[in-house]
């Protein structure tokens, strides 16, 4: 059950910081973003790409691998941008014959696209590309099966779960009408997958040109998301799984709503951790390339904590809908009406289905109709 992507990550400014919370400082190599439609080399063979956003994160960042297939040498491509007039003229300029790709020695062929998950900024124009270069998806299972399903809502009326699921969490009447306009834009900003892809699989290792990348899988933000580990690079994209700036959204939707993807997200970030060295160019899907990954995980691990203490206190005070905790999570008001208040109320209940699924909360059912929890 979807609805028009607005916002797919927060500022770390959303969550209230400790005031005990370590200074810290990553690196980023790599300098300013290339404009749209031009190319710069970050590693040997690794080319970073940046796309327009009609969003309030304006930007995504994509990558192209040195590739070689029968056909000769090309670009195996990571993640391709929003189906938007904008994004279509970038691509258009990097493809050129006399384009920043064609200046290459690898030409401006694409050999492969690659998505590292199913959110329209990321397969957006993996349709289109993929048609005009006669090539193949490569994406994880659950990531393409999620995003043909989301993209079948469109144009639908929002289902009558939807609506019961965010009346439940507090909803005014005037919100789940916003709700019911916005419903079934998810494969607005997307071109139609193919309908065919080659599946990829976590600890999988793909030969892309002269270099092995081995496929890592997080879990939370999306189902099945597939970062790319380049150990002899020293290069780790990690698509929204890591980015530096910015805090991945972790919601709970209608379509499972007793789901515990901060769970899922807390456990990746445990085992990217303990598996991934400290050493790496990380390259994120949006902000800058950047070293200091161990910081960032630590980072991330402890704003979600951070996050879950304060819901446990406010929990404790009192019986709260899921609207009611916004304040102890994010450090900047939510409009009950205004397009954040979806993102929020994701968030929330991914918190609290995390605490629920410990077996911390209770949920109770008010004779309103409204679901409200509290500790044990």
């Amino acid at each position: 059950m979807s609805e028009t992507p607005i916002l797919d990550s927060r500022p770390d400014e959303w969550v209230n910081p400790a005031p005990s919370a370590a200074p810290y400082a990553l690196q980023y190599p790599c300098g300013e973003p290339p404009a749209s439609g031009q190319v710069r080399e970050v590693a040997p063979g690794v080319l970073w790409l940046r796309m327009p956003l009609p969003f309030e994160l304006d930007h995504i960042n994509l990558w192209a691998l040195a590739d070689e297939d029968e056909h000769g040498p090309g670009w195996a491509i990571v993640d391709t941008g929003t189906k938007t007039p904008e994004a279509l003229a970038a691509w258009r300029q990097l493809i050129a014959a006399d384009g920043p790709l064609a200046a290459t020695s690898q030409g401006a062929r694409i050999t492969r696209i690659l998505c590292t998950h199913m959110h329209p900024d990321h397969v957006g124009m993996a349709g289109w590309l993929t048609r005009k270069f006669g090539c193949r998806l490569w994406m994880t299972r659950l990531e393409y099966l999620t995003c043909r399903t989301l993209a079948g809502d469109t144009g639908r009326e929002a289902p009558d779960e939807a609506i019961s699921f965010y009346r439940q969490a507090g909803w005014n009447e005037e919100a789940l009408d916003v709700y019911r306009t916005r419903f079934g834009g998810f494969g607005k900003y997307m071109h139609a997958l193919p309908d065919s892809f080659r599946r990829i699989s976590d600890g999988e290792t793909l030969r892309i040109g002269a270099h092995d990348w081995r496929v890592i899988v997080g879990r939370g933000h999306s189902p099945e998301h597939a970062c790319l580990l380049s150990d002899e690079l020293g290069v780790l994209v990690s698509g929204d799984q890591v980015l530096p700036r910015i805090s991945s959204n972790v919601s709970v939707f209608p379509t499972e709503p007793d789901a515990d993807p901060l769970g899922d997200w807390i456990a990746s970030i445990a085992h990217l951790r303990t598996t991934l060295g400290d050493d790496l160019l990380v390259l994120p899907a949006h902000g800058e390339p950047f070293r200091g990954l161990h910081a960032r995980l630590d980072r991330l691990a402890q704003g979600h904590d951070r996050g879950l203490e304060r819901l446990r206190r406010s929990l404790a005070d009192s019986p709260r809908r899921a609207i009611d905790v916004f304040g102890a999570l994010f450090a900047r008001p939510i409009d009950n009406n205004g397009h954040l208040l979806g993102l929020a109320t994701g968030e929330s209940l991914a918190h609290i289905n995390h605490l629920l699924a410990r077996g911390e909360a209770v949920c109770e059912m008010g004779v309103d109709g409204v679901r409200r929890y509290r500790m044990k």
